[in-house]
């Protein structure tokens, strides 16, 4: 059975598309079984590994309302390969859509992924800067949350409000729920900020915080406008090193 991971920080910036499209493709170059579900509006992850060049038929928002089977809103990439689950500006109404729902409406996430998780070994979910029906849906779905945190100033600000969160989804809906993993993102060695918001987020989450850190990058920024990953982008580079090494990190805690 695939493991489903929810990426997510609801404050916006912080690398969260960077660290899911990265990751996924990190994942699957290391012969993994990957699918990525975009649920974040803005449809970054879906520009990010290029599904927009060979064409959107169905999308997210498509596997949670309609009633074709959830692997029909599967499209399969050849580089990088892996699958996503394609978003578009559809998802943006899905919040209101849900919340007219008397019962079940945290649970429609799960209950299709549940149709395709044993065709992957991971199921990354991009969730939108925000937390909402789309984040509970995710959560909810989810066996852990994989959360970015940049090294920049209030690092910390807003996680507060994230864990409660997840915490009342642990106690509502997924009592299995479980931090993935804490990674520091935009991390600049030469600078005292990095250095010391490293050090105050290591004091925080303790052992959940990955060894990698990943780092300021012009070439992880410039990746996505090419609908490429860093690693069809520039597999030299360090941010490339940085998610194989990440991808190294996430197989291991979960051998």
């Amino acid at each position: 059975m695939g493991k489903i991971i929810a990426v997510a920080n609801q404050k916006g910036g912080v690398g969260k598309t960077t660290t899911t499209v990265n990751l996924a493709a990190a994942l699957a170059y290391l012969k993994k079984r990957i699918l990525i579900v975009d649920f974040d509006p803005q449809a970054n992850a879906t520009q990010g590994v290029g599904a927009y060049n060979i064409g959107v038929n169905k999308s997210s928002y498509d596997l949670l309302f309609s009633d074709i089977p959830a692997k029909d809103t599967v499209k399969q990439l050849s580089i990088p390969p892996l699958s996503i689950v394609p978003a578009t500006i559809e998802l943006a109404g899905a919040d209101l859509e849900m919340s007219e729902y008397k019962v079940g409406k945290e649970l429609i996430l799960k209950n299709r992924l549940n149709e395709i998780r044993d065709d992957y070994d991971f199921i990354l979910i991009d969730c939108p800067p925000s937390l909402g029906l789309l984040n509970t849906n995710a959560f909810t779905a989810a066996d852990s949350v994989l959360i970015p945190v940049q090294c920049e100033y209030y690092a910390l600000e807003g996680l507060t409000q994230l864990l409660s969160t997840i915490r009342l989804v642990q106690r509502l809906f997924n009592r299995k729920l479980v931090i993935e993993g804490v990674l520091l993102t935009m991390f600049n060695a030469t600078t005292n900020l990095s250095l010391e918001v490293q050090q105050e987020v290591r004091r925080y989450f303790k052992e959940s915080t990955y060894t990698t850190h990943i780092p300021r990058s012009v070439k992880l920024s410039e990746a996505p406008s090419r609908g490429q990953t860093i690693f069809e982008y520039d597999i030299k580079s360090a941010g490339a090193i940085a998610y194989a090494s990440l991808a190294k990190e996430v197989i291991k805690d979960n051998e």
